[in-house]
């Protein structure tokens, strides 16, 4: 088998165990009582089971296990350690998620697992050691000090990023397909021909889910997929040779927006870990846009920023890009609260 048909077949397959495996997610979060309810927060129509990441799970996982079957050769010593990192991260963070769907953890419960499967990352060798420097052009390689906290605070801060990004029908799915998509082209290029069966397990998983979840959504995918997409992200955006610049192009609104909920929520005296609808999806919402609008915005917007991290050689253009992408979506932000 071909390269190219190797790669169409984890797609395929990663698409088909989640189409196949979403709905089971469907009806088990129905019959154990785990589901959402329409609140003041998530207006969203009907009871939904919160199980739906299992469908992601399957899809990724499955699509994964067939990778190994035929793996491609590879002369990096460490990548079936970091292949085992993502698995094992990934394999915590989704039945923490489990747990929080169930049992709706404390947010230091929370964290203290994103911190644990960020530990499995950092133990693994996915760690953020070395960038270039976009001003001079040179690489920079972190002493282990610094590089260890710079690595949990990444991947914690990828989980919470997406967790909150999922508030909308098919966003957060949407834009890890685009992200998985992007680091798959990216890796391509670079010639991590053994690494590319991960981004595509994850994009074929993602595509899969987002069949039933797209608005209207029959299913969620809960804390479950939340915290597995965020860590395969964060994970997968440092085996890709550290595309940091390139995730964060991509992450960009999303992040931004993390930020400023955070700042926002103490500015108002309440707890930055309390849910609420200061995100910018929610924002746009209350302003009248339909969720597919918004949907739709946030998939462009993140798509083209992908598109700039592929195309732009320099990476000082790069770090204009996301200067200019952060502006634009702090701009909107500050808009859009100025009366709260």
């Amino acid at each position: 088998m071909n390269l190219f048909s190797r790669y169409a077949l984890i797609t395929l397959t990663g698409f088909v165990l989640a189409l196949v495996a979403t709905p089971l997610g469907g009806w088990l979060g129905h019959r154990w009582q785990i589901v959402a309810h329409p609140d003041a927060r998530r207006r969203h129509r009907g009871v939904l089971s919160k199980l739906g990441g299992i469908g992601i799970a399957a899809g990724f996982f499955g699509a994964l296990a067939i990778s190994r079957l035929d793996a491609i050769p590879t002369a990096d010593p460490n990548e079936t350690r970091r292949f085992w990192g993502v698995v094992i991260g990934g394999l915590l963070t989704f039945v923490l998620g489990l747990v929080d769907d169930r049992y709706d953890l404390p947010p230091w419960a929370q964290y203290g697992g994103y911190l644990l499967a960020a530990g499995v990352a950092a133990g693994t060798l996915i760690i953020l050691e070395r960038f270039n420097n976009p001003f001079t052009n040179t690489l920079v390689v972190l002493p282990t000090l610094v590089y260890i906290p710079l690595t949990l605070f990444w991947m914690t801060g990828m989980i919470v990023t997406v967790n909150w990004l999922d508030g909308l029908d098919g966003l957060a799915a949407g834009v890890a397909a685009i992200l998985a998509a992007v680091l798959s082209i990216h890796m391509f290029r670079a010639g991590q021909y053994s690494v590319i069966p991960q981004t595509l397990a994850l994009l074929g998983a993602a595509l899969g889910f987002l069949v039933y979840n797209i608005a209207p959504a029959r299913v969620f995918m809960g804390s479950n997929g939340a915290f597995l997409l965020g860590y395969l992200l964060g994970a997968l955006g440092l085996v890709a040779g550290g595309r940091v610049a390139t995730v964060l192009l991509v992450m960009g609104i999303p992040i931004v927006d993390v930020a400023w909920t955070i700042l926002d929520r103490w500015r108002h005296g309440v707890s930055p870990f309390r849910g609420d609808r200061r995100h910018l999806h929610f924002r746009l919402q209350d302003a009248g846009l339909s969720t597919r609008t918004i949907v739709f915005v946030y998939w462009a917007f993140c798509a083209v920023a992908g598109t700039l991290g592929l195309v732009l050689a320099s990476r000082l253009y790069k770090l204009v890009a996301l200067a200019l992408l952060a502006g634009l979506t702090l701009g909107l932000l500050g808009y859009l609260s100025r009366n709260s």
